[in-house]
């Protein structure tokens, strides 16, 4: 095999030339291993079972060939021709986002539909119609019934992170929203699992699919390490605090709201920039808080499970279990956050003595193996594994957020009055008062009470014509 055999470009797969060279801007040049081996498959209209990680490339692996297929052709109002079932609104946000560069290169519309999100904005999109809708399973399930949207269009369906949907309870409605989907149409599904519910669409909705897994369910990356501690429970909140106060972007995993708010409020009173992601923020916070976090303004993030799948935050160099995940899956799930493509990462577990059987047996069932420390707060064995140091103690205070211009040149456009002036913007007091010395007031009243055109002003009170008596 030749060195260009061994590392294939994209200009390889059958990508139209103007994909590929926004993908020389964006400086991807080389493609995963599951790019290279689905993206020919569904090109050519083959179903195809994708089964990898996290972080290895598969949203570019549907996402591409679904932009080259679904908009060979102007999508009809309501009726998209490419559909991307996602489980939450988070990864829905991000595959849309990473579509929209080369949506734009090939003239195709896409569109979202989520949870926590405008209805008539929605809408009004779908109405515009769109090419590619990416949804979830149970916002797009509302907008159909209420005939906002139909899929008898759509030709080429997505199931991502299929085994995170089933395990999320979206089994009936994604089987319920394919079941409407173009008869003989394609599907591509992507899961890093393919056991109990995941194989039932498999085999329901897919036909012959050329099977491509890149990485065992179960396998654990080469480039992360994983870390169990053991820590006392009086000690635990010290420990937590002097992990998220290590230099690197840290991702904190807790098992409810509340969690994580307390220890959110907790890093923040202590000196660490952090904040707090779950389920009971409305979506504008939870995306306004990836954004801070992503771009660097917070470098501690506390997380329920909510963010445990599809969130692709460069440079998250440590995963911390604060509270263990309910099993292996979720372990795989959440460390996939970091060492993403090629990077490397840590996952680290607090294990209170009462949770270290449990914690080996999630371990094992993982495929990973874990390097077991008791560690003290403060202690050099803490900061030589994790980086763990003391923090300032001063509470952070968040900085103001720039102000944002909503309009592109010239700042947010005003409404003019009659006069071509912005309504709300008062004239020079010179020019008021020559106004006034002309006899000329704003409503055409003169200065001794006769209109413009001649009459008398009708007294306040009264009725025009009528005399007060």
């Amino acid at each position: 095999m030749t060195d260009n055999d061994a590392c294939p470009r994209f200009a390889d797969l059958g990508l139209p030339e103007g994909v590929v060279e926004q993908l020389e801007r964006d400086g991807v040049t080389t493609p995963f291993a599951i790019q290279a081996a689905a993206i020919p498959d569904a090109l050519a209209g083959r179903d195809v079972l994708g089964c990898g990680r996290t972080g290895s490339g598969k949203t570019l692996a549907y996402g591409l060939p679904l932009l080259v297929r679904s908009g060979a052709s102007r999508a009809a109002s309501r009726r998209p021709r490419g559909l991307v079932l996602v489980p939450t609104r988070e990864l829905a946000h991000q595959v849309r986002d990473a579509l929209l560069p080369y949506a734009r290169t090939l003239g195709v519309r896409v569109g979202d539909v989520v949870g926590g999100s405008s209805y008539n904005r929605q809408i009004n999109e779908l109405r515009r119609g769109v090419e590619i809708l990416v949804a979830t399973p149970g916002r797009l399930t509302d907008l159909i019934e209420q005939g906002a949207c139909e899929l008898g269009d759509v030709g080429l369906s997505v199931i991502d992170e299929a085994d995170q949907m089933c395990d999320m309870g979206f089994m009936p409605q994604v089987s319920a929203l394919l079941d409407q989907v173009r008869s003989g149409g394609q599907t591509l599904l992507f899961s890093a699992t393919l056991d109990g519910d995941v194989d039932t669409l498999v085999r329901r909705y897919m036909k012959e699919p050329e099977t491509h897994s890149i990485d065992p369910p179960t396998s654990h990356v080469a480039t992360m390490e994983h870390h169990m501690l053991k820590v006392l429970p009086r000690d635990k909140n010290q420990i937590v605090t002097q992990i998220a106060a290590r230099e690197g972007r840290t991702l904190l995993f807790v098992r409810s709201k509340h969690r994580a708010d307390a220890i959110s409020e907790q890093l923040v009173n202590a000196g660490v920039p952090c904040a707090s992601l779950h389920g009971g923020k409305s979506q504008s916070v939870r995306t306004k808080t990836l954004a801070k976090f992503r771009e660097g303004r917070v470098q501690t993030l506390v997380a329920t499970d909510v963010a445990a799948r599809g969130i692709h935050v460069d440079g998250i160099d440590m995963v911390v279990n604060v509270d263990l995940p309910t099993g292996h899956k979720d372990y795989l799930h959440r460390g996939g956050r970091t060492a993403r493509a090629g990077e490397s990462g840590q996952v680290v577990s607090l294990v209170a003595p009462n949770q270290r059987r449990m914690a080996r047996k999630m371990f094992g069932e993982a495929g990973v193996q874990a390097d077991q420390h008791l560690v003290n707060p403060g202690d050099d064995l803490l900061t030589r594994v994790t980086g763990a140091r003391e923090p300032s103690w001063e509470p952070w205070v968040e900085p103001p957020e720039p102000r944002e211009h909503k309009r592109g040149r010239g700042g947010p456009r005003k409404r003019h009055n009659d006069h071509g002036r912005p309504r709300g913007d008062r004239r020079p007091r010179g020019e008021r008062d020559q106004r006034a010395e002309q006899g000329q007031w704003r409503d055409g009243r003169r200065p001794d009470g006769e209109r413009r055109g001649g009459g008398r002003t009708p007294s306040r009170g009264g009725r025009r014509g009528t005399p007060r008596s």
